[in-house]
């Protein structure tokens, strides 16, 4: 069901993002005008969407290609493909002044009453909105990828969002069949991302130290700790230079092991060769038995200080939280829900010893969490901790 405000979608950018944008747009009822300066790209963004819109109507999901794809326009024009829009998402890559300049493009020709949205993955809607007109209209709509498979989408506050943009932003994903969750601080790497990388860095670290191997601690988190896949495993699916970039950008320190790949062109499944082997290998090669000496305790702990540190920030709720890394993520529990089994206490000893050992602003316990341990909110076991139990 379609907001009652809101009929027609231009998306910025017809490449993997975009173009997935614009296909679950569609298939939600909405007019979409699908929006690329270059027009192969444009082609190609178009012909997956039909590839994929096939699939689906194979699978029973939709029960009109011709339909679904009737609802999408594509434009090479900035000017005529926003005029119209109520609701414009820009969709390009992860660069700051490109976002800046389209949203500046944009601004210009849009409605006055449209809403004006970036599909960034961590840089921050304020700098993005920075030089609008109305950068009340601006918020973040953090998709995941493939839009079309993930169900969550982060619904990001700018310095000078309004409230009305947000609940109509909100609305507009509901509508979209996706879960949204409310990021009401403009933080670098938003609240997946943010914990995400405690889960992909902490492990190069620990390589890096020699404390483990790339096959230990993919093993330990897959077949242990039942991630859905290891975290050097998902970096060299996601690409290492992409994670790369997003650590300086955000000026996250980056592991010597990460800095080895990126410096030898070895970024992942897409390159042959990242963390494994893709061309002359068999790529991720770990099994059950091979992490049972990794320190998992390690990763999880950074991850729950991490969401501590958004709680204390009130950038978003508990809740939130652990939907966002389990609809985002794939974690099979979230981080919050799994630090309570753990135990606070636990974690925060843990943190300590590793801040005293090298000294890491990260391994420092956030406030909130030491708060909860000496408030006795020590987890399930204490019967409080993030969440409340009934211990009765």
């Amino acid at each position: 069901m379609t907001v009652e405000s809101i009929q027609n979608v231009t998306v910025i950018g017809a490449g993997t993002m975009g173009h997935g944008i614009a296909e679950i747009t569609a298939m939600a009822g909405y007019s979409v005008t699908l929006q690329d300066v270059d027009s192969d790209a444009l082609a190609e963004g178009y012909r997956r969407i039909e590839w994929s819109l096939d699939k689906l109507a194979e699978n029973g999901v939709i029960e009109s290609v011709d339909t679904v794809a009737g609802r999408i326009d594509t434009e090479t024009e900035t000017a005529s493909a926003v005029k119209n829009a109520d609701v414009v998402i820009e969709a390009v890559s992860e660069d700051l002044e490109l976002k800046r300049t389209i949203f500046e493009d944009i601004d210009g020709h849009a409605s006055t009453d449209a809403i004006l949205a970036s599909n960034t993955s961590s840089l921050s809607v304020s700098k993005i909105a920075s030089e609008i007109s109305r950068p009340e209209r601006a918020v973040g709509l953090h998709f995941f990828n493939p839009p079309v498979k993930m169900d969550l989408v982060e619904v990001i506050y700018g310095a000078k969002t309004s409230d009305q943009t947000v609940d109509r932003a909100l609305s507009f994903v509901n509508s979209l069949d996706k879960k949204p969750i409310e990021v009401q601080k403009d933080v670098f790497g938003f609240v997946v991302n943010n914990i995400l990388h405690g889960f992909i860095d902490e492990p190069a670290w620990m390589v890096s130290r020699g404390e483990a191997t790339i096959p230990e601690a993919d093993a330990a988190m897959v077949h242990c700790r039942n991630y859905p896949m290891g975290p050097f495993e998902l970096a060299d699916l996601s690409g290492i230079d992409i994670a790369y970039d997003v650590r300086q950008a955000g000026d996250i320190p980056i592991p010597p092991v990460m800095q080895e790949r990126v410096d030898a062109g070895e970024y992942g499944r897409k390159a042959g060769v990242g963390y494994y082997d893709y061309e002359n290998g068999d790529g991720p090669m770990y099994e059950q038995g091979d992490g049972v000496t990794f320190d998992t305790l390690h990763v999880e702990a950074c991850m729950a200080n991490k969401a501590a540190e958004l709680l204390e920030q009130d950038v978003t709720t508990v809740e939130d939280i652990d939907t966002g890394m389990q609809l985002g993520a794939g974690f099979p529990v979230g981080i919050c829900e799994r630090a309570d089994e753990i135990g606070l206490g636990t974690i925060v000893q843990k943190l300590s010893t590793f801040h005293e050992k090298y000294g890491e602003s990260r391994y420092e316990p956030a406030e909130y969490l030491v708060q909860l341990v000496e408030e006795g909110h020590a987890g399930v076991a204490a019967g409080a901790g993030f969440y409340e139990y009934d211990t009765e």
